[in-house]
């Protein structure tokens, strides 16, 4: 474990060692306050609903840029090899790598409080459903950093990674728009298998273990998917 958090610190500094997540965290925190505010004073309600459903999409092509490079870099520029000639476990490269990301996805998630805060000040919020939004966002948010991280371990070159981790959590994420269109018999799994009907559930402020589970299970299966294409790197 020691050598998982060793990893996941140095993913997360190196973040903040260039431009790239300052720019992931300044473009995400403005198309969310232009595409929220608007409305929100349009309306006139105290509510926040909205905000998580645009972070949701958001996360959609974020999730994927944060991920792309923790794998294929590594793959382009050799130092992947380096890294597993030393007396590192595959899994902890993997698990270290996401936590790095998942770390960035933390402080992204914080810096958007003050728009809840703001909208409390003008009116009656309801903060359980905030704090399930949140926790629905964190959730869906770690599934797709787990699909980044396993996109990247297909390739070596960034933009593929980045584009197939994007394309898998946007098929996730609107397969529950077409369930009118697909066979009563495969609706049910379909549904299952959406980010969007587990997400809506966690929105309404209840926290079901089947939704918590379904993201775990998700994050797990993802990871687990990693390791093997690098182990299958490491034999080849």
């Amino acid at each position: 474990m020691h050598r998982t958090l060793t990893i996941a610190k140095r993913e997360f500094a190196s973040y903040f060692n260039g431009p790239a997540a300052y720019i992931v965290i300044c473009l995400f925190l403005v198309l969310l306050g232009m595409f929220f505010w608007n409305p929100f004073f349009l309306f006139n309600r105290a509510s926040v609903r909205s905000m998580f459903d645009l972070m949701s999409i958001l996360l959609l092509p974020t999730a994927p840029a944060m991920t792309m490079g923790l794998l294929a870099e590594e793959k382009r520029t050799g130092t992947l090899e380096v890294l597993l000639t030393m007396p590192i476990k595959d899994g902890e490269v993997i698990l270290g790598k996401f936590l790095g990301a998942f770390g960035l996805l933390v402080v992204l998630l914080l810096l958007t409080l003050p728009y809840p805060i703001s909208v409390s000040t003008l009116g009656n919020l309801d903060w359980g459903p905030v704090v399930a939004g949140y926790l629905a966002v964190l959730l869906q948010g770690a599934a797709m950093l787990a699909i980044g991280v396993l996109a990247s371990s297909w390739t070596e070159n960034q933009l593929i990674a980045f584009f197939t981790g994007a394309a898998i959590c946007f098929l996730l994420w609107v397969i529950s728009n077409f369930l009118p269109f697909i066979p009563a018999a495969m609706t049910s799994a379909l549904e299952w298998a959406s980010f969007n009907y587990h997400f809506d559930s966690m929105l309404r402020g209840v926290i079901d273990t089947r939704d918590v589970v379904y993201f775990l299970s998700m994050i797990g299966f993802s990871l687990a998917l990693a390791f093997r294409s690098l182990e299958s790197r490491r034999w080849s």
